[in-house]
């Protein structure tokens, strides 16, 4: 078992990041306001981005940046000051795909730890032993390797040579997300973060002298989204990819909410703590494995650390499958009361459940709730209004109550 075995979650605003940390993440990663792949995410700026730094390292956490975008030739100026600026603020790592930047980084931050994006399709030793030579410290693999592929990396390659692999999330069609599809369709460059998602799309024919009748699209009976990958999940195996080498285990969706940053890094965090306690006895509790089905998600599979995942695309449609909504943040405890802010309208003698980072969900039964100057309520029904509930519950600070559906 590797010394490093980080569960990194994704950051895409101040509240996510604290959702991050509070659940258990052992580093983050984030976008500044280019050069990231992520465009549509808040992002940070200079300020935000030292006091994300700041909370971070207050926590014992480490904060990664990402500078993994294709720049063209009318960005590259803008390169000195973003690294530098990476440097003023604390970051304790970049993410860079190109190698031109990668080189740039090395001449205007020395200092720097560097970790290679997926985005620079790592599939083999020799790639990742290069990427060490040129000075990177860690290298995020290409999301088509196998587990096999994985550990031949690792027995081939420097051992103070990190390895990071996505685990959960969305996943692309396209190999390691370098697609075109995006730019060509609508202009929005995928490489530079814009990515509409057309594979999420559904599709038809139309022939050139009907061009009112529209044919759909079937690769079989089950529907017209011939693009659409399942998302990735693999809670379940992280035995198997602590053993192949994987040092740090990376989670999608700096543009997703604070409620999926926090289950899912929750989720993770327990897991890997059970892994840690007992690595040749990995299993995990039902409701572990059940936490990852309580955000907003695709169908899941196991990507290619298995082999080819014939199952991985979803015919029926794009979206996604919601069967809980956050109703409120618990802000305190006492006296007998849960105190929170509302997210979400929700109804005295509703069944609720909280989460915390400190165990197995709990339920609660919303009994009697009162509003923030102590009248007794029927419904919170008012966005982000105060509220109690009657409880003998005691929970953190900034635990999630949520309803299914």
């Amino acid at each position: 078992m590797s010394d490093l075995l980080e569960i990194l979650s994704p950051v895409g605003d101040m509240e996510r990041l604290y959702a991050a940390l509070d659940f258990g993440a052992d580093a983050v990663y984030l976008g500044g306001t280019c050069f990231g792949m992520r465009a549509a995410s808040a992002n940070f700026d200079a300020d935000t981005l030292a006091q994300a730094c700041k909370v971070t390292h207050e926590r014992g956490k480490k904060l990664y940046l990402t500078c993994n975008t294709l720049p063209r030739n009318f960005e590259i100026p803008q390169l000195e000051g973003f690294v530098k600026n990476a440097v003023d603020a604390g970051v304790d790592a970049l993410i860079v795909n190109d190698i031109g930047v990668f080189a740039m980084v090395k001449r205007f931050a020395p200092d720097m730890e560097i970790h290679v994006s997926t985005q620079a399709g790592i599939v083999n030793y020799a790639t990742a032993a290069e990427f060490y030579n040129m000075g990177a410290k860690r290298v995020v693999l290409a999301r088509e390797l196998s587990l096999e592929e994985i550990a031949e990396i690792r027995d081939k390659t420097p051992r103070d040579l990190e390895i990071e692999c996505f685990v959960h999330g969305a996943m692309c069609v396209s190999f390691s997300g370098r697609c075109l599809l995006s730019q060509y369709l609508v202009d929005r460059d995928a490489n530079r973060g814009e990515c509409a998602q057309p594979c999420r799309w559904g599709y038809h024919l139309m022939e050139e002298k009907r061009t009112n009748e529209f044919y759909p699209v079937f690769e079989d009976d089950s529907g017209t989204y011939i693009l659409n990958a399942k998302d990735m999940c693999v809670i379940e195996h992280l035995d198997k990819l602590a053993k192949a080498g994987v040092n740090s285990f990376k989670i999608e969706g700096r543009a997703k909410s604070s409620y999926y940053v926090s289950v899912v890094t929750n989720a993770y965090r327990k897991a890997m703590d059970i892994y840690k306690a007992n690595p040749d006895n990995y299993v995990l509790p039902q409701w572990i494995k059940d936490e990852v089905f309580k955000v907003s998600h695709r169908a899941y599979c196991t990507g290619f650390f298995f082999g080819h995942p014939k199952q991985s695309q979803y015919y029926g449609d794009g979206g996604y499958i919601r069967e809980y909504d956050v109703v409120a943040v618990v802000e305190g405890c006492s006296n007998g009361r849960i105190y929170a802010q509302q997210r979400n309208k929700f109804n005295k003698g509703d069944e609720l459940e909280i989460l915390s980072p400190e165990g197995e969900p709990v339920k609660l039964v919303a009994e009697q709730m009162f509003d923030e100057y102590g009248n007794e309520i029927e419904t919170a029904n008012h966005a982000m209004m105060k509220l109690s509930i009657t409880s003998d519950i005691v929970v953190p600070n900034n635990s999630i109550i949520r309803m299914k559906k």
